[in-house]
């Protein structure tokens, strides 16, 4: 597998504090990667830095030439506003290619064309017309998916995305985005409270506490001391 993003030393910070020190670690092709640690851990740095959005201030980040070129799909925590737009799905899914429209007035029928594959590929076609704010939570959150598809789908960086989903829209969230990574190798970065459910779910693990507390296979993360202690199990 080919890396898509390489970190070597890197450092991503403010002014003069630095919020992620000396990471090290790769985001390969088909990757599942779930980020987590505690308030204040660097976890929202590190997405900004990964999205592009906050040049390093130590070591060396290198993007792979196709994601380059297709982008970086990108999912962040909902807030109300985004929950009561009113507009239907198909719109939603559609502004995710509003990047690639440039000055243009309308979609070219490529854009469109993608915008239904992605709704198809995320089982959400039968919801096209329907408005985003009058959608369950589960719903929402698949049609965001959709929308980042549209406008990249190699990799998807997600912040959060279960937080106020109950019990069974989780479940079948995590169920979709693992057959997007297994059967559609689409790279995914997880940012997660949920740590638990997690450890089930992605292939990788990476524990931030400013400096990387681990950063390997889900379970080699259960073994450790620091994945015991966040799990609640105590040291073993």
């Amino acid at each position: 597998m080919s890396a898509l993003i390489t970190c070597s030393h890197v450092d991503f910070g403010y002014e003069n504090h630095d919020a992620v020190v000396d990471l090290t670690m790769e985001v390969n092709e088909g990757d599942y990667l779930c980020v987590v640690g505690a308030n204040g851990a660097g976890k929202s740095t590190l997405v900004k830095g990964l999205l592009g959005l906050l040049a390093p201030t130590g070591g060396s980040l290198v993007v792979a030439e196709t994601l380059k070129r297709t982008g970086i799909g990108y999912l962040p925590q909902q807030t109300a506003a985004q929950k009561d737009f009113p507009a239907t799905v198909r719109e939603v899914v559609l502004s995710g290619a509003l990047s690639r429209r440039g000055r243009r007035f309308f979609y070219s029928g490529e854009e469109k064309e993608m915008a239904e594959k992605a709704m198809e590929r995320l089982g959400i076609t039968d919801l096209a017309r329907r408005c985003f704010r009058e959608l369950s939570g589960g719903q929402q959150q698949r049609a965001l998916i959709a929308r980042a598809l549209c406008a990249a789908g190699k990799l998807l960086i997600l912040d959060e995305p279960v937080t106020g989903l109950d019990p069974q829209a989780v479940q079948e969230f995590y169920g979709f985005i693992r057959r997007l990574n297994r059967e559609e190798k689409v790279a995914i970065v997880m940012v997660s409270h949920d740590v638990a459910n997690m450890v089930g779910q992605a292939d990788k693990i990476l524990h931030l506490q400013q400096k990387v507390l681990f950063y390997g296979t889900a379970g080699e993360y259960k073994k450790t001391r620091a994945g015991r202690e966040f799990l609640g199990g105590g040291e073993a």
